[in-house]
């Protein structure tokens, strides 16, 4: 498959990850008598990259997030040369999601971006739960390394084909549940990094963290998958794996 064919996949599936999560939280979460909550906004996130794997990810595997573009490299899922024009395209993506959202959330006269902003991580002030820096960090490795591994695992060869995208979509979902007190949820430096460069502020402040933990786990999980579980012979790309087991 052709790279910008792939790097195109990847924008639009980031951009669907980021307008969709994100636009869950800023348009429907506390929306009055009938907002969508935590669990809403946990279950739209796993939705979309259930439903945009399943769509795009036989072109370019699915990544939608550079943290999983260099975990799938430490795996040996993934070429090097590939890694830039991914993770450009999955920022991209995410930058222009996170503009399109801020200009449908300002059409509320109630809207004020310095109070409601648009579901940016942070950690300290910053965090919905007020957590410090060491708990951001470790939860951000910890849950990245597990989605890597799920995402690995899925799409092994020995795996049922065609369910990957349901456990990788519920495995973000579960991810959300679990830390959207604690950071927003990233385990995404581009989810990060569209919010954040609207926002601006302490969220463009703290976006080192959730470029760096999220890196960190995807490398973490990825290793130990290889380590522990990969088969003996060299597994195809995750390109080609998407495209067989997505």
């Amino acid at each position: 498959m052709q790279m910008h064919r792939r790097a195109t996949a990847e924008l639009l599936g980031t951009f669907w990850l980021v307008f969709g999560g994100c636009g869950s939280a800023v348009l429907a979460a506390a929306f009055p008598d009938v907002g969508i909550g935590l669990l809403g906004v946990a279950l739209a996130f796993g939705l979309t990259v259930l439903t945009m794997a399943y769509a795009v990810g036989h072109i370019s595997g699915a990544h939608f997030n550079p943290a999983v573009t260099v975990g799938l490299w430490a795996g040996g899922r993934f070429p090097a040369r590939d890694i830039l024009p991914y993770v450009l395209a999955q920022v991209a993506g995410a930058i222009v999601a996170a503009y399109v959202l801020y200009f449908i959330a300002s059409g509320a006269p109630s809207f004020d971006l310095a109070q409601s902003g648009l579901a940016q991580n942070g950690f300290g002030d910053a965090s919905p739960g007020h957590y410090s820096i060491a708990a951001a960090l470790t939860i951000e490795v910890i849950l990245t390394a597990g989605f890597l591994i799920v995402i690995l695992g899925s799409t092994d060869g020995r795996a049922p084909a065609g369910f990957a995208p349901i456990a990788i979509g519920l495995a973000l979902t579960l991810i959300h549940l679990v830390s959207i007190p604690v950071t927003n949820t990233s385990v995404n430096p581009a989810r990060s990094t569209g919010p954040a460069l609207v926002v601006g502020g302490l969220a463009l402040q703290q976006l080192w963290l959730f470029w760096a933990a999220p890196i960190a786990g995807g490398i973490l999980g990825g290793a130990l998958h290889r380590i522990l579980f990969a088969r003996g012979e060299n597994p195809d790309v995750a390109g080609d794996a998407g495209a067989q087991h997505r």
